[in-house]
């Protein structure tokens, strides 16, 4: 993969954009890409770089952080995962 830091802030954005929308399922479509577009907007560089690092877990275990049916790795708990785990986002209808 790709140094993340070699790669414009934008094309990164768009990268997470599109690998949040194409999990390979569609709970976790709507669950990561959802939560990647209530929240990218106002991201920075530590924001980006921790939903980077999130992409590459399990849907499966990202699911139940977000869930909270399993503990959060120290990785990635903080304000993120608190807002992941508020599920205000996903919007199926």
């Amino acid at each position: 993969m790709t140094d993340p830091a070699a790669i414009d802030f934008s094309t990164r954005l768009a990268r997470a954009k599109f690998r949040a929308w194409h999990r390979g399922t569609r709970e976790a479509d709507f669950m990561i890409g959802g939560f990647f577009d209530r929240y990218a907007a106002s991201w920075g560089e530590s924001a980006l770089a921790w939903f980077e690092a999130l992409l590459e877990e399990d849907d499966v275990d990202i699911m139940a952080w977000a869930m909270q049916s399993q503990p959060v790795p120290p990785a990635f708990d903080g304000e993120l995962m608190q807002a992941m785990q508020r599920l205000d986002y996903v919007d199926i209808r």
